[in-house]
């Protein structure tokens, strides 16, 4: 009895490190055959012009001041008053993950588990800036993250679809806030749509000029194809202010050549090819453009992997180092949690490495910006 069970433990070991040895070749591969949709790309009834004055379109905005997760903060921590408040726009990451086939290119505004996830994302992302301003977090109808692993016309429709609920709620935000400081900011697919918003919805505009800072952090950004295109330049420096800052965590032994090779494959907002052009990289330790930073420097890493329990700041672990390419280095892979991509890409974890960096940026900026 004890031989037979020993053999079906080994079994299950090969198993595993069969599983996980066509992860580590097939990755890709596999998260594409089971993530793209299969349906027919079906285009989407726009919303209402007015449907963002809807307070229930909104994850976050400062009249929510129950179960607002951009208002959490670590236990303990405290700020600094600031002479003037930003209204801060906020567009949250893809949350609309799904694996079966009956999966849509664009996520229903009623779909509870996507909106359970985006607002996790809101308390460990958009949370960094409730320290300088109010912020708001549009619902919108999302890409499914399938759009973004093919080069089918779907994908873009989808992700075109998401950005006119964008714009929608953007008009609604600048309505709601029209003079006064404005940081922009995102994540992954938000920072897609908010380069979009800052191409044809800012840049040349009398609102370019309220513009503290844009957060285009977790998706590619050409210093050559694109910002030149999107009416702000790099943030050069932590006391800039009316810049634009981006950045792309990995940790060692990196392999970005999927983001790189997509990056490489389009055209940038300038029309220009963005093959051969260099990929914006801030230190967000610092607020630098490229650099590097010792992990004592770090002014607080967010700790959510207990389910249970709130996220913790822990400060002083993780160093950040803009290398060659345009990535920003982590140094030895560290456990955030379960949702580490391929190629020791922390995509997931971009704000929460430097959760308490951005909440510093943000108020040096926001100093800078009222100084001007």
């Amino acid at each position: 009895m004890a031989r037979k069970f020993l053999y079906v433990v080994a079994s299950l070991i090969v198993l595993v490190l069969a599983a996980l040895l066509a992860y580590r070749i097939w990755g890709m591969q596999m998260i594409r055959a089971v993530m793209v949709p299969r349906e027919a790309f079906t285009p989407l009834a726009p919303l209402p012009v007015n449907a963002y004055d809807d307070r229930g379109m909104w994850i976050a905005r400062p009249d929510i001041v129950r179960d607002n997760p951009a208002l959490w903060r670590p236990e303990g921590l405290k700020d600094e008053p600031v002479a003037q408040k930003a209204a801060v726009f906020f567009i949250h990451p893809t949350s609309y993950i799904t694996t079966f086939s009956g999966a849509h290119w664009n996520m229903r505004l009623n779909d509870k588990g996507s909106l359970a996830t985006a607002r996790i994302f809101v308390r460990d992302q958009a949370s960094a800036f409730n320290g300088i301003g109010d912020i708001w977090v549009p619902r919108y109808r999302q890409a499914n993250f399938g759009a973004f692993l093919t080069s089918e016309p779907a994908g873009d429709r989808a992700l075109s679809a998401a950005y006119g609920d964008v714009v929608l709620a953007f008009a609604a935000f600048l309505k709601a806030n029209p003079t006064g400081p404005l940081i922009l900011a995102g994540h992954s697919q938000g920072s897609r749509h908010l380069l979009q918003v800052l191409r044809e919805q800012v840049a040349g505009k009398p609102v370019a000029e309220r513009v503290v800072a844009a957060y285009a952090v977790g998706w590619p950004v050409s210093v050559e194809a694109d910002l030149p295109a999107l009416g702000l330049p790099a943030c050069a420096r932590r006391d800039q202010a009316h810049c634009l800052v981006s950045w792309q965590s990995y940790a060692d032994p990196a392999d970005p050549s999927p983001m790189i090779e997509s990056f490489e494959r389009q055209k940038g907002f300038t029309g220009m090819t963005r093959k051969g052009t260099n990929m914006l990289c801030t230190n967000p330790i610092t607020g630098v453009l490229n650099g590097a930073a010792a992990a004592n420097a770090n002014q607080g890493t967010l700790d959510s992997r207990d389910e249970k329990g709130a996220p913790r700041l822990l400060k002083g672990i993780v160093p950040a180092k803009c290398d060659g390419r345009g990535i920003l280095m982590i140094g030895e892979p560290i456990d955030m949690g379960p949702f580490t991509l391929p190629g020791n890409n922390y995509h997931v974890y971009d704000y929460s490495l430097f959760w308490g960096d951005v909440r510093e940026d943000a108020r040096h900026r926001l100093a800078a910006f009222l100084k001007s």
